[in-house]
């Protein structure tokens, strides 16, 4: 399995904040979307190991899981209706547990940290798989070795705010970097996809 959790800063919590002749206006939640669509799909198909969690504001998070997705479309304007749906749902999400939007997308009202509790522990190599986060100041990812079930962590436009990097840092997970260039979130996501398919780089 394969997991990235995506942090979108700005992306408001209300539903009827999101416009869908305005996506980019809605605290960037093109970008978040692109990440969604560059996670789960390939070119006529779906991958079947992967879940994107997208972290909105730090109070809700909205899960696709691409092994029970049904009836989703890579354009930002599909992926950001299915994200205002769960948003909509929040009341049906009671303490920690989901409400089921659609198939394959739930929403939980947690935040980042706890997200991250989650999925890999307090530890970093919890029941999930193991934290990655990937920073420009991260080790080179040409030189590790891919982890088995790992959990990457990236952000939007904005940096990791000091609470978001020390939540990171508290969970133990490895920093690494895709490349010499600073790339955006969904072309991060791209790069990544590319070293697991390839074993490291190794096979093709």
């Amino acid at each position: 399995m394969r997991q990235f959790v995506v942090v979108g800063h700005d992306v408001p919590t209300e539903p009827d904040a999101i416009s869908l002749s305005d996506i980019p206006g809605a605290g960037r939640l093109d970008l978040l979307c692109r990440c969604v669509s560059t996670g789960v799909f390939l070119s006529h198909g779906i991958r079947e190991d992967v879940r994107v969690h997208l972290v909105c504001a730090d109070e809700l998070t909205v899960t696709f899981d691409a092994a029970t997705l049904r009836h989703l479309h890579p354009d930002e304007r599909n992926v950001a209706v299915r994200v205002r749906d769960a948003l909509d749902a929040r009341e049906d999400a009671i303490g920690h547990m989901p409400a089921d939007v659609s198939p394959g997308v739930e929403l939980r009202r947690m935040g980042f940290e706890t997200t991250l509790d989650r999925l890999v522990g307090e530890e970093g190599y919890g029941p999930d798989g193991t934290l990655v986060q990937l920073h420009e100041q991260g080790d080179p990812l040409v030189d590790a070795e891919p982890p088995n079930d790992p959990v990457f962590v990236l952000s939007d436009h904005h940096d990791f705010t000091p609470a978001e990097a020390d939540a990171i840092g508290s969970h133990a997970g490895r920093r690494l970097r895709v490349g010499p260039e600073v790339l955006h979130a969904d072309h991060t996501i791209t790069v990544v996809h590319n070293w697991l398919d390839t074993d490291g780089y190794a096979s093709y």
